[in-house]
């Protein structure tokens, strides 16, 4: 059961931003990445740095995130967030809004409904697809989908357990299938794997355990349909190159060298010359990603992309000098419990879909 905390919902008067906001794309730096009017369809993936209600839930650790929690979370700023999130989806597609949003760590369906109702992407056509996990801190995945361009068929949650440690609890995968281009079916996959808590090289095998399940069920999938269309996007804590998607998901970086059965990374590229999503100290980290089935590289088909249509959006305005390391670093909500106001500790990507004329 859960508490109300007593509070009042200031009015924000929510605004678009600014549709003229530099681009910085670090696959081709150089390139225009506006989305061009050949571009049908445009996915979203985005951590969006704990984005809580200001409810109790009693069954969650969620107590940092409370007004008298660790890090004073109450209504001006959780509207703040809001807002911010906004500002991003709408600067992200110069053309109309994503046609498909996939986020990670969300708190819950009500964080989603603000979102979507208490901005202005009321005035869109989003829907929302989500599920709670058994996560202990209660951040779950889900998918916002705009109805007029995408028809789910179906979703189901797969769990990520480990027999061997019934107190081990994570955040499910969502899978979704649907239309899209009136006859085209997607297979669709949101993912946060476990963080590296603890180290790397000690949590690696609970990323292991999530991609094997992704996987598992790509292939039952791919058994019934050898040219499905599969997207898996999202949180993987774990860089192109790692076990977990290089080996389990078999997610490569060369068109070259795939063999049967792998998968296409559309971000390898971009992590091999050094660019990321995330940044940790000095180093960038690609943990944000895409990883689709050879189906959607082939140009023959109604839909596909191309090894080059996916993208960071790290406009000038979603970063921050780094007072301690080279560079700029993504401007976050919270640095530790200071309250810094920002976006997300992570850039958002992005990647477009074609239709055959």
């Amino acid at each position: 059961m859960k508490k109300l905390i007593p509070f009042l919902i200031l009015i924000i008067t929510f605004f678009y931003g600014c549709k003229n906001a530099s681009i910085v794309q670090q696959t081709t730096p150089s390139a225009n990445i506006e989305k061009s009017a050949e571009s049908d369809f445009r996915i979203m993936t985005y951590n969006v740095e704990n984005l809580f209600d200001l409810y109790d839930d009693t069954l969650k650790k969620d107590d940092d995130f409370l007004p008298w929690g660790m890090y004073k979370w109450n209504a001006e700023r959780y509207q703040t967030k809001l807002k911010k999130i906004f500002k991003v989806i709408t600067n992200l597609s110069e053309w109309e809004y994503p046609a498909l949003i996939a986020l990670t760590e969300i708190e819950n369906q009500r964080v989603l409904e603000d979102l979507v109702q208490a901005t202005p992407l009321t005035e869109s056509d989003f829907n929302i697809i989500h599920e709670e996990s058994p996560d202990e801190r209660g951040i779950d995945v889900a998918l916002l989908y705009r109805r007029s361009l995408f028809r789910p068929i179906q979703h189901q949650i797969i769990p990520v357990t480990m027999p061997q440690d019934p107190h081990f609890k994570t955040r499910d995968i969502l899978y979704v299938s649907g239309i899209i281009n009136k006859t085209d079916t997607l297979h669709f996959f949101v993912v946060h794997f476990p963080s590296r808590r603890g180290g790397e090289a000690i949590s690696e095998p609970k990323r292991i355990l999530a991609a094997e399940k992704v996987r598992a069920k790509c292939d039952s999938i791919l058994n019934k349909q050898a040219q499905a269309n599969i997207i898996i996007t999202g949180d993987f804590n774990d860089e192109p190159s790692n076990a977990s998607v290089y080996e389990v998901l078999r997610g490569k970086g060369d068109l070259n060298e795939m063999q049967d059965g792998d998968f296409f990374n559309m971000m390898y590229a971009a992590h091999k010359k050094g660019h990321g999503s995330y940044k940790f100290q000095s180093s960038w980290n690609m943990l944000d990603q895409y990883i689709i089935s050879p189906a959607l590289l082939n140009p023959d088909h109604s839909i596909y992309t191309t090894t080059t249509s996916a993208h960071i959006f790290q406009p000038d305005w979603l970063s921050v000098k780094d007072d301690v390391y080279p560079g700029v670093k993504p401007n976050r909500t919270y640095s530790g419990p200071s309250y810094l106001g920002g976006y997300s500790d992570h850039y958002p990507i992005f990647m477009d879909i074609f239709f055959k004329k």
